[in-house]
């Protein structure tokens, strides 16, 4: 069985793999000052849901943004004996066509990847999460770069962290824009105004890529990822091909499986893509 940890700014998410399928998922908040050992205990408390610890495990696979949790990860893997692939710009294996590689997230990397292989190419990957990052794949797989914006929750706190009386309000998005009260304003603002620069965002990188890879803007995929993704607004952004909000932990999946010789798990994920 492999576990699958995409760990986030905001969340740690967990997939167990078996048989080449996805099973399990869970997720857990992210605490940047988890010693090694807090962190192994929150990884089994998660897997104790289905009965499961580390023991069970026979290796990970992760995609980390935080460095601190990356070492302290590493520190769990070798206590407990189980092999750690470290999804980056060296062992993915995609070209990476940007100014600096090693500065790309490798949650990006890893959905730029997984969208290749699940999906074909050229296509362009939106992952909504603590941030938003809207990246090109090339027809060949390459990675070629993208946009990052702050993410919708991350502006909702900032604007009640930041004003004296605007409130954190519900994630909800209204049915009009023009709010008549405070909390559907906000509403508004941050969820249809969201919904407006996702969109846009898409559009714009999707046109540019067309023009990089000499085809028709229709023939660019889009794909969605993210814990936001599955939220209502989000089926309504124009282009899209698929929403998928595992493509990180079937990305992490497929890379272990082509580093470690097998094609099955590739097979099993796209034939459900």
């Amino acid at each position: 069985m492999l576990l699958a940890i995409d760990i986030g700014n905001t969340n740690v998410t967990l997939g167990l793999f078996r048989d080449g399928g996805l099973g399990a998922r869970h997720r857990t908040a992210t605490d940047p000052g988890a010693s090694a050992d807090a962190l192994a205990a929150s990884i089994e408390a998660l897997l104790a849901a289905d009965g499961l610890t580390l023991a069970d495990c026979s290796a990970i696979s992760c995609a980390s943004v935080v460095p601190a949790l990356t070492a302290r990860l590493e520190t769990v893997a070798v206590g407990r004996g189980l092999p750690l692939l470290l999804a980056s710009a060296t062992t993915v294996p995609i070209a990476i066509r940007v100014d600096r590689p090693d500065e790309v997230g490798a949650d990006r990397l890893v959905n730029a990847f997984a969208a290749g292989r699940l999906y074909g190419t050229p296509v362009v990957v939106a992952d909504f999460g603590t941030a938003t990052t809207v990246d090109a794949v090339g027809a060949d797989r390459a990675f070629l770069g993208g946009a990052i914006a702050p993410g919708l929750e991350l502006g909702l706190e900032a604007l009640a962290a930041r004003t004296a009386q605007l409130p954190r309000v519900e994630l909800r998005a209204p049915e009009r824009a023009i709010g008549r009260n405070t909390v559907s304003a906000i509403q508004a603002g941050a969820i249809l105004g969201y919904e407006a620069l996702a969109a846009g965002l898409i559009e714009r990188v999707r046109r540019e890529l067309a023009e990089l890879t000499g085809v028709l803007v229709e023939r660019v995929l889009v794909i969605l990822t993210g814990g936001l993704s599955a939220a209502p607004w989000a089926a309504a952004i124009p282009g899209v091909h698929a929403i998928d909000p595992d493509l990180t932990l079937k990305g992490l999946a497929i890379l272990h499986g082509e580093i470690a010789g097998s094609e099955r798990v590739a097979q099993e994920l796209g034939s459900s893509a």
